[in-house]
């Protein structure tokens, strides 16, 4: 099963080991992941339905908020149900193009994400800074063209990943010490140099990071506008707006920005807490994000309670 294919120098399935060090307690340990799953699941596809069924909401600020739904409903099941897998039923085992695949999506959704997010500043940027030509500035043809970047932008980064992991031999190193595949993760596994793994894995690092730098920018020009309001209503009703967007940022980022410093710095940190602060991006905001808009959004909140009310 594990064997070189063919001519090639990759093996045909690698191991994925979960979480190494904490072997006896997968079966508990997949009980949060489950739950985390269902909400994501019935809260995204509530947050879609919602947005579908109710005209009102047929407006840029939500066709952003769809499709981030979209995309974190791709990036959930794209890693949750392999981990559950791995936990409850010891399936550890996965192909080398079902791991290229999911690499694939992991890495996609997740910089689609980020872009959405960008996307969705930008239409709070314009809400606040220019509400009288909000309408001329976001038509539907610059919201599907900024849609179109959120999709296409991530999907063109993630390509090479490819081609840069099926060049490298890996002379029989199979087992992966993770609940999912990633990019260095299976690039460590090579008996050759991955140094242009590392540059290019920078390089869309770099993408996000830009991503984060625009999105502080739009705040800092929103912040300067809603402090010259007159009146501490209209500042308060101006903040509100940004406060959903917000909190999902935090939800988005946080996770990731701890998950990367403990690699990058915290050498005497044992492997399964890296492993584990390592899903919290990938299975946090899928989960968070339906419930901070749900919460915080009037006009869904209203139309998933007038769903329920109906239906008793």
């Amino acid at each position: 099963m594990f064997s070189i294919n063919g001519t090639q120098s990759y093996p045909s399935a690698f191991l994925l080991l979960g979480v190494p060090g904490l072997e006896d307690f997968h079966i508990w340990i997949a009980f949060p992941f489950f739950i985390v799953y269902l909400i994501a699941l019935v809260g995204n596809v509530t947050i879609l339905f919602v947005i579908k069924t109710e005209q009102s909401l047929h407006q840029p600020m939500f066709y952003f908020l769809a499709l981030l739904s979209f995309i974190d409903l791709g990036l959930s099941t794209s890693t949750i149900p392999k981990m559950l897998a791995i936990f409850w039923f010891n399936h550890k085992a996965i192909s080398f193009e079902g791991c290229l695949i999911q690499m694939f999506f992991l890495h996609s959704c997740t910089g689609m994400e980020s872009v959405v997010l960008l996307a969705m500043a930008i239409d709070r940027f314009v809400a606040i800074c220019y509400p009288l030509r909000y309408n001329t500035i976001l038509t539907n043809k610059v919201v599907a063209i900024m849609s179109s970047v959120v999709v296409g932008r991530p999907v063109l980064l993630v390509i090479p990943f490819c081609p840069l992991l099926k060049r490298l031999p890996f002379c029989g190193h199979y087992v992966i010490p993770h609940t999912y595949c990633e990019h260095m993760g299976i690039a460590r596994l090579a008996c050759a140099s991955i140094r242009v793994n590392i540059i290019y894995g920078l390089f869309t690092i770099a993408a996000l990071i830009f991503d984060l730098i625009l999105i502080a920018l739009s705040y800092v020009k929103i912040l300067h506008a809603v402090f010259r309001l007159p009146s501490r209503d209209a500042r308060l009703k101006a903040l509100s707006t940004c406060g959903s967007h917000v909190c999902v940022i935090l939800a988005f980022y946080t996770p990731a920005f701890f998950s990367f410093m403990t690699h990058r710095f915290g050498k005497n940190v044992p492997r399964y807490i890296h492993i584990l602060l390592a899903n919290l991006y990938v299975v946090v905001p899928p989960c968070l994000n339906p419930v901070i808009y749900g919460v915080r959004t009037k006009q869904i909140r209203d139309r998933v309670v007038r769903v329920f009310v109906k239906k008793e």
